[in-house]
């Protein structure tokens, strides 16, 4: 398909810097006027090195992600119960999100395309030094995040890929080089061109990632977290012939070892740790802990609205949802009291949520005690990454492997011993025919498929690839309810409704008894594709469809 031209912005790409709760900026032609001499001055290994720091965005996709996917409902029992902001409202009514702030369409823009225009300032440096060997890490690294940025970018701003519609769907523009104009011209490309270019930066990439580069290993790629990330993206780049499967199952292989269950993070020693004073989100985020492979420091709201706070009650991981669907409800692992990690109930408003995402506070004046919260943000995980193993060999038929990685997270997550087999799948996740309701359970009953008003964790999958009734179905049902539950918060469940082409509603819920539907989200509606910021539309950049 022929993609319009449009001009983008410097600002856009690569120069505005959000800061605190207002969002203050950098201006264009401040930018312009320091950028040649930071270029000209990454001269050396060390200037270098410090620039990578900058590579990785500043916020996160978690709440915006959060709040499109069915892990939120609206609110309707308490009178007084509002948004957190403009913001929230739009983004949980899957409408074009107008505020600028943190965690917004547009803070994740700007930042991504930020950590961006870092990383091809590194590539373009060492390229000037001749491209020694012993900045391979260095370029390594810059590369990987700049495969990163581009790949969450696609999978917020775009639809979902698919070999089918890859070549006809909207891209996002895949910078490579540093800019000196104020208004570059581009094409915004396909969905396939975007793609092809992640791999390519990723192939690349994976021989010259070191662990040797930095102090701290998990705030940078290192190696681990360079092939997890590229098992993940080869999952989602899914072609006819399955190949990338295999090409995902070795790379988290890499990662996994011969014994998962020894790399998998210690979900009872975890769940043992006190919810107060952010003790228990403290040590989720550790460095330290062995789960976790990739953490970024963002800016975010995120913590007080998922959080057991009193803001943002309109729209929230509710008590319906978790019962019936997620963190409470069954699944092929008995009741959710087997949870290592047990959700928590919010004393102050209808919350369900894990203790996870603890916040901090960045001050910029700490006399007036302004500032803005800030977020660490593990995003990528050897406790998601079996998931994504075990999904990989699910659709590639190695149906005993697939089992065998549920088995491994199962022990890991929960108190529930033996075996995960095909009886097991088949039993919780197979036909029923009675109250949807009362099967829930993984009992020789099965569970029906969900429907707003009675809901259940099996969702009728849609994507554009073949999955076969029966066992398959069934393993990849218990993937998807696995990971809803192991990653609630952090906006994994967004990408797979739109992977697997699952149709989500909106609902007002004020009991079992009252859930009334206001909107659905069918498999094609084009609003799974988030629409880009009214900034950069307005400076020419082809809108998603609407």
């Amino acid at each position: 398909m022929r993609t319009k031209r449009y001009t983008l912005f410097i600002y856009v790409l690569q120069a505005l810097l959000l800061g605190g709760a207002g969002g203050a900026m950098t201006s264009c032609n401040e930018y312009l006027d320091v950028l040649p001499d930071n270029r000209a001055s990454l001269d050396s290994e060390e200037k270098i090195t410090d620039l990578l720091v900058s590579a990785y965005p500043e916020t996160t996709y978690f709440m915006l992600a959060e709040l499109y996917s069915d892990n939120t409902d609206r609110n309707e029992k308490g009178s007084s119960y509002t948004a957190f902001s403009t913001y929230q409202e739009q983004a949980a009514t899957w409408q074009d999100v107008s505020e600028i702030s943190q965690d917004t369409p547009y803070a994740i823009w700007e930042h991504y395309y930020k950590a961006i225009a870092a990383a091809n300032n590194v590539i373009i440096a060492i390229d000037k030094l001749g491209n020694p060997a012993h900045l391979d890490a260095q370029r390594g690294e810059a590369l990987l995040c700049r495969a990163y940025c581009h790949f969450i970018l696609g999978n917020i701003f775009c639809m979902a890929y698919s070999p089918k519609t890859c070549r006809s769907e909207l891209g996002i523009t895949y910078i490579t080089h540093a800019e000196s104009e104020v208004s570059p011209v581009y094409d915004r490309g396909t969905l396939a061109e975007l793609y092809d270019r992640i791999a390519a930066d990723i192939e690349t990439a994976l021989p010259l990632v070191s662990d040797d580069l930095h102090s701290v290993v998990k705030y940078h790629f290192n190696t681990k977290a360079a092939y997890a990330f590229a098992a993940r993206f080869y999952l989602y780049y899914m072609q006819d012939d399955l190949s990338n499967l295999d090409k995902s199952i070795d790379y988290a292989s890499r990662v996994l070892g011969d014994r998962p269950a020894d790399v998998l993070r210690d979900w009872q020693a975890l769940g043992q740790i006190s919810t107060n004073n952010g003790l228990r989100g403290n040590a989720f985020v550790d460095a330290a802990d062995k789960g976790n492979l990739l953490i970024l420091s963002t800016a975010s709201y995120w913590q007080w609205i998922y959080g057991p706070t009193g803001v943002g009650m309109r729209y929230t991981h509710n008590d319906m949802i978790a019962e019936t669907e997620t963190v409470k409800s069954r699944g092929f692992w008995g009741s959710y009291t087997n949870f290592y990690f047990d959700p928590t109930t919010s004393a102050v408003g209808p919350k369900v949520l894990m203790y996870k995402l603890p916040q901090f506070f960045s001050y910029t004046d700490v006399t007036k005690g302004i500032g803005y919260p800030k977020m660490l943000m593990p995003v990528l995980t050897t406790d998601a990454l079996i998931l994504d193993r075990a999904e990989a060999y699910a659709l590639r038929g190695d149906f005993v492997k697939a089992m065998q990685d549920l088995t491994t997270w199962m022990h890991a997550f929960t108190t529930t011993s033996g075996t995960v087999d095909a009886t097991m799948l088949n039993n919780t996740y197979g036909p029923y025919s009675g109250s949807p309701l009362s099967g829930l359970a993984g009992s020789s009953t099965g569970m029906a498929y969900y429907t707003p008003t009675e809901p259940t964790p099996k969702k009728r999958l849609n994507p554009d690839f073949r999955v076969e009734p029966g066992i398959q179905e069934n393993l990849i049902h218990a993937v998807l309810h696995a990971r809803r539950v192991t990653c609630i918060h952090e906006g994994l469940r967004w990408f797979d409704v739109k992977r697997y082409g699952i149709e989500i509603y909106r609902r007002n819920i004020k009991d079992e008894s009252y859930i009334t539907v206001y909107d659905t989200m069918a498999k094609d509606d084009p609003r799974r594709a988030i629409q880009l910021p009214s900034h950069v539309i307005t400076a020419g950049i082809k809108p998603n469809p609407r």
